[in-house]
């Protein structure tokens, strides 16, 4: 069988390496350099099994720039592009999947579509629509004739699972993948998930079964729009979970107060477990952020507050972390660091006065900083950025949550740098990117890191962060 990956991102390029393990697989994406890599048998992105299969297993997989050599001859079309959020419309950029969809029924219009690319709710099915509203249905000879085109029958191809071949080949099937882990997440998945009830939606799951080194997988056939829903609802939990804990942990932070200790008897209780429970800088990453807005978007006249709070909260910690580090700056003035008169205010002064942190564990530097590592005292104080990556084992910094950290230091005129050996710029939204790590370690006051590494031992007394268990 042949299938087609259109995006070769973290999704794509994934699939494409559990499929090509027993099918003939093709990639397709615009990046040249991406394609070179992958047909060299060098993964584009930093995953540890996706390097190891690359390099070790006998995958059919090749990658390509050419749509008709793509598409030619496959049974089904992948689509994993990247669709990020529009904050001006509320709305998932989907041009990208449009465009695929558009390349395909001209190449091959027997083939079946597979979305994996996160949607709103209420996509695919308008998707179809439009299909029947085009008078053809692709994958069948009938045309259907202008009188017939009425919303009775455009609900019944909508709503018909029992005959895949009445219904527009496009099938939705979420995605539930970890950056970094990626391969790994399609080898061993929690589910998986078809948006039709159906023969070839029966197909395609024992495709991704078959590649799987987990057995006896659990799958769900369900209508489109509830995959869609499954999808987004999914996400957006797991952002109120690390929304939760990072406001317990600024409550126990303000108040002096152990998070350690508070987490792990809450996480005693079976119902809430001890997993995901790690406070940090906020969600962040590609999906989290951008599902979170996407799903409250399609709360629209349905009445919540919940899904706003959830949204809500990623700032609200942001700011907690930016001012906390700030305040540690205001610290400073015991080693006669310069402080811009930004952060001079009297509520900071009265914060670093009373600020006893005797009894709480969050990680964060010392009150005053060893005399090695003492600043000209004409200098003013400079905070480091150290990775903004989100992950261990990734390379994506998209969206991290640290970003928004360094932007609120630098709204109050602090010198901010950014260690990150993913970066080859000398600047990071004009900041200064220091590589070289010890310069790095020497030059910053305080270290900003959401999770602690090997490389920071020898600078404790510098870092700041909330990592309390060493996991993501």
């Amino acid at each position: 069988m042949k299938i087609a990956i259109a995006g070769l991102g973290y999704v794509g390029l994934s699939n494409a390496v559990l499929l090509a393990q027993h099918n003939e697989v093709v990639g397709i994406d615009l990046d040249a350099a991406k394609v070179a890599m992958l047909n060299a048998r060098q993964s584009p992105i930093e995953d540890a099994e996706l390097e190891d299969y690359l390099a070790h297993k006998p995958l059919n997989l090749r990658a390509t720039l050419d749509k008709q050599d793509a598409y030619t001859g496959a049974d089904f079309v992948i689509i994993a592009t990247p669709t990020d959020y529009d904050p001006q419309t509320n709305y998932f950029n989907t041009k990208s999947i449009e465009s695929v969809i558009k390349d395909v029924t001209a190449i091959n219009p027997q083939a079946v579509m597979v979305i994996k690319s996160t949607v709103p709710v209420g996509y695919t099915a308008k998707l179809r629509e439009q299909y029947c509203q085009q008078a053809v249905i692709p994958g069948s000879k009938a045309v259907i004739p202008g009188s017939t085109r009425d919303p009775w029958i455009a609900d019944q191809v909508r709503n018909d699972n029992n005959s895949s071949n009445d219904i527009p080949p496009i099938i939705f099937s979420p995605e539930f993948l970890r950056e970094g882990r990626a391969l790994y997440d399609n080898l061993h998945p929690s589910r998986i998930v078809m948006g039709e009830q159906s023969e070839r939606a029966q197909t395609f799951a024992k495709l991704l079964q078959q590649g799987a080194v987990k057995q006896n997988i659990d799958v769900l056939f369900t209508d489109s729009t509830e995959a869609e829903a499954i999808k987004l609802f999914a996400n957006t939990y797991l952002a109120m979970r690390v929304a939760y804990f990072n406001e317990l942990d600024s409550f126990a932070a303000t108040h002096g107060l152990s998070t350690k200790q508070i987490i792990q008897g809450v996480c005693l209780d079976p119902r809430i477990g001890s997993h995901y429970n790690n406070p940090s800088f906020g969600y962040g990453g590609y999906c989290l952020p951008k599902d979170t807005k996407q799903l409250l978007a399609n709360y629209n006249q349905v009445p919540q507050t919940l899904m706003q709070a959830i949204v809500d909260s990623n700032s609200t910690r942001k700011d907690f972390v930016a001012f906390d580090i700030l305040k540690r700056l205001a610290q400073s003035k015991e080693t006669g660091s310069v402080i811009p008169d930004s952060i001079r205010d009297p509520w900071i002064a009265d914060q670093v006065r009373n600020d006893s942190t005797s009894g709480n564990d969050s990680t964060s530097c010392n009150d005053s900083m060893s005399g090695n590592d003492r600043r000209d005292a004409a200098k003013p104080p400079v905070v480091g950025i150290y990775r903004l990556v989100m992950k261990a084992g990734s390379d994506n910094y998209r969206a991290s949550s640290i970003q928004g950290i360094m932007k609120r230091i630098k709204a109050k005129g602090v010198e901010v740098i950014v260690y990150e050996p993913v970066l080859k710029e000398h600047s990071f939204f004009n900041s200064r990117v220091v590589n070289d790590l010890p310069q790095f370690l020497k030059e910053a006051d305080v270290i900003v890191a959401n999770r602690l590494t090997e490389s920071l031992k020898g600078v404790a007394d510098k870092v700041y962060t909330r990592d309390l268990f060493g996991q993501d």
